[in-house]
């Protein structure tokens, strides 16, 4: 694959892809924390919330791959190293981002519709595994939240520093 191979009318596919997933990545991650905090949110965004996560995954790869493109032109700038090894630790939290969030989607969707049939209260099992997904949901979403903001500030002093 040359440089060429990811630009969108000669400009660097970098940039353009970066900004979705620094969009995306927080969305869900707060669309995440909040679905596991708030049942009545958690109903109303449904499917939306692993779907971001979804995005938010598939775009990750598509920034490293356009950052390794850009990376060959500029060569090995020292501040775009670190930019690049700080974005090499994105992909795990993407992927628990969206991991958590379809358990998340798939725990409550299940644990709502068997309550409601048997007309119960949670059992202690059920209220385990809610605070786990909630705990989940906050490591997650800090976690990828955070890399985000280290990546992109790393970006920033490679192309203004």
């Amino acid at each position: 694959m040359t440089p060429d191979d990811l630009e969108v009318w000669g400009l660097p596919l970098h940039p353009l892809v970066v900004h979705g997933v620094v969009v995306l990545v927080p969305l869900a991650a707060l669309a995440v924390l909040l679905s596991a905090l708030w049942p009545a949110l958690r109903r109303r965004l449904g499917l939306i919330t692993p779907l971001l996560a979804l995005a938010a995954l598939v775009l990750t790869p598509v920034a490293i791959l356009s950052g390794e493109s850009l990376l060959e032109r500029v060569g090995p700038v020292p501040s775009a190293l670190a930019h690049e090894a700080l974005g090499r630790m994105l992909p795990p939290w993407a992927i628990a981002l969206f991991v958590v969030a379809v358990a998340q989607w798939l725990w409550f969707r299940r644990g709502a519709r068997g309550r409601e049939r048997r007309g119960a209260s949670p059992t202690r099992g059920e209220r385990a595994v809610g605070i786990a997904l909630a705990a989940a949901a906050v490591v997650v979403a800090v976690g990828s939240v955070a890399m985000v903001v280290l990546i992109g500030e790393a970006g920033a002093r490679s192309v203004w520093g």
